[in-house]
């Protein structure tokens, strides 16, 4: 990888976005022998620094055979741990569903802290001479013509290409700018942040809490060097409650996650700082233009209810990758219309899906009263009992099911 990028202004792809989901698809290209410019308005130092972000992430099945085909795997192996199971209950009554995969079937997915997410792919674009980075840079032109795109940056550098990727998330600017006009609304919730420490094992098990304020999430993470057991939370509250619940001392936010945990994992303590970030929902029908694909959350953000989000993104990715790999290897140019139509066509039903299946819940388990929470449960028992839906369900979350891409797929 070339960070400065002087003096090769011109690859095949302009990615604006260099995260999660950006980075990585610069990786993929690069290892299906297409080069491309990375522009990040972020320092790779502080993104990677102790306690940047305490944000942790679900990696599916299908993201792991990812990062397994683009060689993070070794890198990230021994970091994540193991989700075996997920419990999904209504305000912790009697009713819940168990999703526990058959043996041999390996996990559900793993937790990853999203720091050591970004120090292997960070490690992972170092390798790759076809990567040029610009981190700490600000866009401020972008052009698409006939031929190709150029991106202007604020210290005067022009980068082209023949495809401009907007992967800059919720907020991008380019697919604000392209005119794309996506679906949108607030939920009116705040997710908070926050570690865990305590003191029953939580037993790689994932939980789902619904309450009529919003989803509790408990998600596994691996034991301290002290061996003490840890968990992320991700509790969702209304708006107008956020400053309040954020500005608690910490006996009394203990208090009232405890109470909300109904002693499932014993005593606990606060383990890194609590943060905030606000809940909305926007989806776009169309994520292609002339010589232009959205990725990531710039096409479609949800409510982390499912924790879908990073998994739907580096879907994309591994689509996108297939689509221009193919194309080049046919002596096409990556930004052809053909081939970014077969990418929109590809993505369309499973995005769309997943937005709306995650709007659903949310506003299904939303419903606030005793009769709405026993028809929830009978539901639930309904599922739990029933094993080709919990099947199907399982395939969802483990992003297993529909046409993959190959990276997607097990090497």
């Amino acid at each position: 990888m070339n960070e400065s990028g002087q003096g090769a202004d011109q690859a095949e792809v302009v990615i604006l976005g260099g995260g999660l989901v950006g980075m990585t698809l610069a990786i993929g290209l690069a290892r299906a022998g297409i080069t491309s410019h990375v522009v990040d308005n972020s320092d790779p130092a502080a993104q990677t620094a102790e306690g940047f972000d305490g944000r942790a992430s679900a990696i599916s099945t299908a993201s792991w055979n990812l990062y397994t085909n683009l060689g993070m795997a070794d890198e990230l192996a021994d970091k994540g741990c193991p989700i075996d199971a997920i419990a999904v209950t209504d305000g912790m009554k009697p009713g819940r569903i168990d999703f526990r995969p058959a043996e041999g079937e390996g996990s559900l997915g793993r937790m990853y802290a999203n720091r050591d997410l970004r120090i292997a792919m960070y490690a992972a674009a170092a390798r790759e001479e076809a990567i040029r980075f610009h981190p700490n840079s600000h866009v401020v032109a972008r052009e698409r013509g006939k031929h190709g795109v150029s991106v202007t940056l604020r210290d005067g550098r022009v980068l082209k290409g023949r495809l401009l990727v907007a992967a800059e998330g919720r907020k991008s600017p380019t697919r604000d700018e392209a005119g794309f006009t996506p679906a949108k609304w607030e939920y009116g919730h705040r997710a908070i942040i926050t570690g865990l420490r305590h003191e029953k094992p939580h037993e790689n098990v994932a939980w789902e809490v619904f309450y009529p304020a919003g989803p509790f999430a408990l998600l596994p993470l691996l034991d301290d060097a002290d061996g003490g057991h840890r968990s992320a939370l991700v509790w969702t509250v209304a708006e107008k409650d956020a400053a309040a619940v954020l500005a608690m001392p910490d006996a009394m936010f203990l208090g009232e996650v405890a109470r909300r945990m109904h002693g499932i994992f014993g005593r606990i303590e606060l383990n890194s700082p609590r943060s905030s970030y606000p809940l909305n929902f926007h989806h776009t029908v169309r994520v292609v233009e002339d010589r232009l694909a959205l990725v990531g959350d710039a096409a479609h953000g949800m409510h982390p209810i499912a924790g879908q989000g990073l998994n739907l993104g580096l879907r994309d990715v591994a689509a996108l990758v297939e689509v221009l790999a193919d194309g080049v290897r046919l002596g096409m140019d990556v930004g052809d219309a053909q081939l970014l139509a077969r990418y929109e066509r590809w993505r369309a039903v499973d995005t769309f899906m997943v937005a709306t299946a995650t709007d659903v819940l949310t506003r299904l388990f939303g419903i606030p009263g005793k009769l709405p929470s026993a028809v929830r449960r009978l539901g639930m028992a309904g599922v739990q009992r029933f094993s080709p839906l919990k099947r199907w369900f399982m395939d969802e979350a483990r992003g297993m099911s529909g046409n993959l891409p190959r990276l997607l797929r097990a090497a």
